[in-house]
């Protein structure tokens, strides 16, 4: 009895220490930012033997790290970063930022942009522990596949043209100060051997995937502009100058192995420019465009806005057709001459904004082309009405898949699909066979070239076509497994679960749901579940993670993700010849992330939970001796941070739901928390991310406010076509309503919503429905639906109907049809139900939500005497961008929920507002008394 009581004693004695530990901790505050660091770029070497990565902090200067797996030495370099490692894995490449304070004083000066720092770059090699550093980087290129040469481009100081003498009139002479022309080099340096190059002037290059030979231009501008082409042969060390003219040339290219080159070459003075194209193997120059453009097609030129390429086997040369340039249009008119006018016509196949949007893009558009060496041939493959074509480098072949959506192009506006007609293009000649007509979903040209498979999203089969028999063979229908998304809860065909790729014996792979389908493109076998219904029986998703770039088909071993439906555990598995499949690790994280060594199987990832940061793992394809690399930030243990759980929840209509409910860290059951509710449709698959403390851009930072004291509750909402608002408003007050009853240590009294564009449309219809919530944050709320139908998204210029008829909005009608359902789901016609204060942000250059939407409703608000505040981020999109402006609505948001929620004082800018004139001046973050 005497050890029961000593054993009890000694427990209450732990806990009390480990409460007293948690309350020690500090509480994050917006000063913390910037300790947190965050992993970006990473890769591991070909060898196996090198990691590299980049650790950087919210501001200021990041370092790039390389770790050698096998003798664990570490080396970094400050402020370098877009790091590559050589073929070898003997060096790394990488650029270096200037320092951040250097910048930044710049900028303060006025320093104009292309006056500011530039970045150099960097060659490290591990094996002498040597660094090599050059100023003012343009670009840089190594040999994807071997070699130890690099390619840089180095900016050179400007250098001034000889003074040029012009007399104005026959009295007096006037000196014309020489022209500023910038001049680049190209330096071709071995870091191993530090053997190198140089040559200037150069304004295009090309480094062979092989390292072997180096394409490039000098341009030179005397009086008169001209062109020199060299190839430098890496190893021969020798220079070859193969064409020079007066004139410009925009583009090179060479194949894999080097020993064949192409570029473009226009001797047009004026300047909209007529490029024609050259080949050159072995001494022998050839002008692929022909004389005058006679090998293109009628008033066709070379485009110089895409690039030209060679397929991996170097018998093929892609390039780009495009119309001859017009003439170019003195103007003759003053600027209050001219008429600036946009005609809409009901004809047109894109609306007006979207043709303007596009409007570069299509001036600066090319229709595929194909050059074959061999036979000196040219053969157009797109045009104006075919300008999709799918060009595979790694494929032999005749064929390519093209596609156009001509045909369906103006219902794009009210038709949440996208259509498009798929012809099959026979490269040799150019001729094209239409086989699929309004496909809306996955096509896929097998690599032997007997099949296209495709999904029918109209009845959520898969079928392929027979190329050689002309005939689609439909293949899945009579399965009961579904292989389209079965939450699927917009008024639109569902999309399918995904295409893994092709088999050796030209076979095709697909998921269910859960697992992976064999199936025969021919019909004559039936389709397979080879992983057995594993994924079906353990409610476990399994899907292909491709490790290896250059492969065509599905490889003999694949490595597969594994992700638990039901607890949101996740991890990967191995999957051998089709039919063999382990678990190889799986666990309460999520996995993310892999990499792996090209020529052995080292392979790095990521694993993150809400309370772990994603750090860096090594290990062998069978996950035996992994070894965490990285400790991003140490600090966090400082902290009180939070946790997070899967909850249960019953909605009003009672249906059975999950959700998360996130605590503080030092949560103690027996006190009440105020609450967040946060949403955005289905949640739930992200339990297991981590959120870095940091500025928002439009959503509360949830390891913030749990540091904070707040509990965050996130439901997953389901919904029905036509009543998105009453959908949302079934889960979430259900939820928030189910959760009160469940847990006493919820604040009923204190409880707050928030949510950003769909979230934030959800909030501003809950509040016009119901009182429960003491404050509440809309950003970029859609407030009138029958306004809004009509608008425009601005960021792509396309019209706003489809969203409601066919997608998110849901109300699958248009306003004619349903003018009800529009009304009923719009929070600005039950404006007067409003008592709960708003916070909302809408942006004046908000290219998904139209701004006008949220000054509906605020200007509703307003005039009816409610507590409602907008926030407009002058120049901003839809979500924050700039660090300026995240920081300050964070420190608005926390203030809002602050007071409404704790009863903390009312900050100026809520209280009194900052007025116009007091712009950039005053912010109104002070507390009032």
């Amino acid at each position: 009895m005497i050890i029961l009581k000593n054993y009890l004693i000694a427990i209450l004695i732990f806990t009390f220490a480990n409460s007293l530990i948690a309350e020690e901790k500090k509480i994050i505050t917006h000063d913390d930012y910037s300790s947190w660091k965050s992993i970006s770029e990473y890769s591991i070497s070909n060898n196996g033997e090198l990691l590299l990565y980049e650790i950087s902090p919210l501001e200021g200067d990041g370092y790039l790290y390389i770790k050698n797996l096998k003798t664990h030495k570490l080396d970094s370099i400050p402020r370098a970063y877009k790091a590559k490692f050589s073929s070898n894995s003997n060096f790394v490449v990488f650029k270096i930022k200037p320092q951040t304070d250097t910048v930044r004083a710049a900028k303060l000066k006025k320093v104009k942009k292309d006056k500011l720092p530039k970045d150099s770059i960097g060659i490290f090699i591990p094996e002498t522990n040597s660094l090599l550093k050059y100023p003012d980087v343009v670009s840089f290129k190594l040999g994807k596949d071997g070699g130890n040469f690099v390619a840089l481009l180095l900016e050179n100081k400007k250098e001034q043209t000889k003074d040029k003498d012009t007399v104005s009139d026959t009295t007096k002479q006037v000196k014309k100060k020489g022209k500023q022309k910038k001049s680049n080099s190209l330096l071709l340096i071995n870091p191993i051997n530090e053997n190198s190059f140089t040559y200037n002037n150069v304004s295009k290059y090309s480094l062979s995937d092989n390292g072997k030979s180096c394409i490039y231009t000098v341009a030179k501008t005397d009086s008169i502009d001209s062109v020199f082409v060299y190839i430098h042969y890496v190893e021969s060390g020798r220079n070859d100058l193969i064409y020079n003219s007066n004139g410009y040339s925009e583009n090179v290219s060479t194949d894999k192995e080097g020993k064949q080159f192409a570029f473009t070459f226009s001797s047009d003075t004026v300047k909209n420019k007529a490029y024609s194209l050259y080949y050159y193997s072995q001494t022998k120059l050839n002008l692929v465009s022909g004389d005058e453009f006679s090998n293109l097609s009628e008033n066709m030129t070379v485009s110089t806005n895409g690039s030209i390429y060679f397929n991996d086997r170097g018998t093929e040369l892609f390039f780009g057709e495009t119309p001859k340039p017009l003439t170019e249009i003195k103007d003759t008119l003053t600027e209050d001459e001219k008429v600036s006018i946009d005609i809409w016509n009901w004809k047109d196949d894109y609306l007006q904004p979207m043709q303007k949007l596009r409007a570069e893009k299509e001036k600066k558009r090319s229709y595929t082309s194909v050059y074959f060496p061999l036979d000196k041939k040219v053969v157009s493959l797109g045009n104006k009405n075919l300008e999709d074509v799918f060009i595979k480098t790694k494929e032999n072949g005749n064929l390519v898949l093209g596609r156009d959506n001509h045909n369906y192009r103006k219902e794009i506006s009210w038709d949440g699909s996208r259509h498009y007609d798929y012809y099959l293009i026979d490269k040799n000649t150019g001729d094209r066979k239409l086989i699929l007509k309004k496909v809306a979903s996955t096509v896929s040209l097998s690599p032997q070239q007997n099949f296209v498979a495709w999904y029918n999203i109209a009845d959520s089969s898969w079928n392929a076509y027979d190329i050689k028999k002309e005939k689609s063979n439909e293949l899945t229908s009579y399965l009961k497994e579904n292989f389209y998304y079965e939450l699927n809860d917009i008024p639109n065909e569902a999309p399918n679960y995904g295409f893994a790729g092709w088999t050796d014996e030209e076979k095709f792979v697909v998921y269910d749901k859960y697992d992976f389908w064999l199936i025969s493109p021919d019909g004559t076998s039936k389709a397979k579940n080879i992983t057995n219904y594993y994924g079906r029986k353990n409610d476990i998703q399994l899907r292909y993670k491709k490790l290896n770039p250059d492969l065509i088909t599905l490889p003999e071993n694949m490595m597969l993700t594994v992700f638990d439906l039901k607890t949101k555990n996740s991890g990967y598995a191995s999957f051998r010849k089709l039919k063999d499949l382990k678990i190889l690790i799986i666990d309460n994280f999520d996995f993310f992330g892999m990499k792996k060594a090209k020529n052995n199987d080292k392979i790095v990832w990521r694993k993150q939970s809400f309370i772990e940061y994603p750090e860096l793992y090594v290990s062998d394809m069978k996950f035996r001796k992994v070894e965490k690399i990285t400790n991003t930030n140490p600090q966090q243990k400082d902290y009180n941070w939070g946790t997070v759980e899967l909850v249960d929840f019953t909605t009003l209509e009672n249906d059975s739901m999950q959700g998360m409910l996130y605590k503080p860290e030092n949560f103690d059951p027996n006190k009440k928390y105020p609450m967040i509710v946060y949403f955005y449709e289905r949640y739930t698959d992200r339990l297991n991310r981590y959120y870095s403390p940091k500025p928002i851009r439009s959503v509360i930072n949830f390891t913030y406010y749990t540091s904070n004291g707040y509990l965050i509750f996130i439901p997953d909402i389901k919904y029905e076509t036509g009543y998105p608002g009453p959908s949302g408003f079934n889960c979430i007050v259900g939820g928030t309503k189910s959760l009160i009853e469940k847990y006493d240590y919820i604040d009923q009294e204190n409880i707050a919503i928030q949510g950003q564009s769909w979230g934030g449309y959800q909030v501003a219809y809950i509040v016009t429905q119901t009182n429960m919530y003491k404050a509440a944050m809309a950003g970029a709320p859609v407030s009138n639906m029958t306004s809004a139908y009509g608008g425009i998204r601005w960021s792509s210029g396309m019209s706003r109907t489809f969203q409601y008829e066919e997608t998110q909005s849901r109300i699958g009608a248009t306003l004619w049809e349903r003018q009800d359902l529009y009304i009923l789901n719009s929070p600005l016609f039950f404006a007067p139900q409003v008592e709960t204060p708003l916070l909302m942000m809408h942006n004046d250059k908000d290219g998904a939500v139209p701004w006008y939407q949220g000054i509906e409703f605020f200007s509703a608000l307003r005039r009816l005497n409610k507590p409602v505040w907008m926030l407009v981020y002058n120049g901003a999109p839809h979500n924050l961008k700039r660090l300026a402006d995240e920081k300050d609505l964070t420190i608005r948001m926390q203030q809002f929920f602050d007071h409404f929620l704790k009863g903390k004082p009312e900050p100026m800018w809520m209280k009194k507002g900052v007025p116009a004139v007091e712009k950039g001046r005053e912010f109104g973050f002070e507390l009032s008394e």
